[in-house]
């Protein structure tokens, strides 16, 4: 039960934490709305895209990078919990939770999974927009997606973890979010296919392949068409898993007492 009071507190704390933060859900849905209405519509000519898997006909290029968007975020969410958790470390609320009785690891597990949450949620509000738009996919999709979004939101909001526990001062924060978002969306499937890549640089396309967050999108475009990509989902779990394995490492008590012994 105490297990269940820790995980239900945290959630708690983290939705009122989001409402109060109204600017952060409308940010949330901008980003992908620019994309998907404004760039899209110059790209539409110039990138023309083949039938590829999971697409059964040719498809618009707003169709194609729907998956990626939410991808983006799940990846913007994740580094923003990571920022709330760099802010908690500053005030002091951070340390008292992890002096918590229960375990450590079941702790910052709660804290991803609420972030996790509050993702998917956003995520789907934004599919409802583009479905306004005209951009639907299958009905099933849209309930196969669940798992995959919440997935690779547990992988992305891991990474978030991870970083957060070697960032020791807020204003550092901005920098490693430049030097980590940026690189791992736009060297991904999210905008463009692999094949369009290896047309303009074979080296780049090996970048893209082995970045976690193409695996993430790959794994949801297929669950928004009602099919599982099985090694888009092996990647996605063991990236989750190292990510998380880091952050554990980084919030190891043990590991900043020799530090402050140093």
């Amino acid at each position: 039960m105490s297990w269940l009071t820790a995980l239900r507190a945290i959630a708690l704390r983290e939705f009122l934490r989001f409402l109060g933060q109204r600017g952060r859900f409308i940010a949330a849905l901008v980003r992908p709305l620019v994309w998907l209405l404004v760039f899209a519509a110059g790209f539409r000519a110039a990138l023309g895209l083949s039938i590829i898997p999971p697409y059964k006909t040719y498809i618009t290029y707003e169709t194609y990078i729907v998956p990626g968007l939410c991808g983006m975020i799940l990846l913007f969410n994740g580094m923003q919990s990571s920022l709330s958790l760099v802010y908690d470390r500053e005030m002091g609320s951070m340390r008292l939770l992890l002096t918590s009785p229960l375990p450590r690891w079941w702790l910052l597990f709660c804290k991803l999974l609420a972030g996790t949450t509050i993702s998917i949620l956003q995520a789907y509000a934004f599919l409802a927009i583009a479905a306004a738009f005209g951009i639907t996919m299958p009905w099933p999709g849209y309930l196969l997606a669940l798992p995959a979004l919440l997935l690779a939101g547990l992988m992305l909001g891991a990474l978030g973890l991870a970083l957060s526990s070697f960032i020791k001062q807020l204003e550092n924060f901005a920098g490693v979010m430049n030097f980590v978002i940026f690189p791992m969306f736009f060297l991904s499937s999210a905008l463009y296919p692999l094949w369009k890549m290896a047309e303009s640089s074979e080296l780049l396309r090996d970048i893209c392949a082995v970045n976690p967050f193409t695996h993430a999108v790959e794994l949801i475009r297929f669950a928004l068409y009602a099919e599982v990509k099985p090694d888009a989902l092996g990647w996605t779990v063991l990236a989750a898993a190292a990510f998380m394995a880091l952050a554990l490492w980084g919030y190891d008590p043990a590991r900043g007492m020799v530090r402050r012994k140093r």
